[in-house]
């Protein structure tokens, strides 16, 4: 699969890294901090890859929030995140109609595709790693989408609590693929 390929310095010499992640890219920073490093493949799939292990809001590993749509910071499919990442993209929510309404209302409209910068735009059910603000800001207006708590890093909690984490944790249907 994909190799880290570096392409170009920072000011500080760190190596940027970009990942061919099958149609996407993965990017991240090759030294310091808990930055995504390393390719993604079939094989890697399955765990967040982080130099310090990332935790859910449950205080476990965090798990993969979507590889179809890839998604999250680094789009290696987890909502992680860095100093770099001033969104704070850390909530794995599962779409809603009324959830995509709400984002495109307050200017942030996910639903449409933008082919300039490889965005399909999302589908009610898909899954997503949002702003962590954006998702408090859906709960007060009431259009919160279920949220995989497995899946969202713990940073989110210094935006909203477990416990509204909690009422609104995505449940499959029975015999559905989580």
């Amino acid at each position: 699969e994909g190799s880290p390929i570096a392409v170009g310095r920072s000011r500080l010499h760190r190596h940027l890294i970009r990942v061919d992640v099958g149609g996407g890219f993965a990017f991240g920073v090759a030294s310091g901090g808990t930055e995504r490093i390393g390719p993604v493949s079939a094989a890697g799939r399955g765990a967040c890859q982080t130099r310090v292990m990332a935790q859910n809001v449950l205080g476990r590993e965090l798990e993969p929030c979507s590889y179809d749509p890839l998604t999250g910071w680094f789009r290696d499919g987890c909502c992680n995140t860095d100093a770099g990442d001033h969104g704070v993209h850390t909530v794995c929510a599962v779409v809603t109609a009324e959830f995509l309404e709400f984002s495109a209302s307050v200017g942030n409209d996910l639903a449409s595709p933008n082919h300039r910068i490889g965005f399909d735009g999302l589908q009610p059910g898909d899954r997503w790693c949002l702003c962590a603000s954006r998702w408090a800001e859906a709960l007060e207006a009431g259009a919160a989408p279920p949220v995989v708590l497995e899946a969202t890093h713990a940073r989110t909690l210094e935006w909203v609590s477990r416990r509204d984490l909690e009422a609104h944790r995505f449940e499959p249907a029975p015999g559905a693929e989580s």
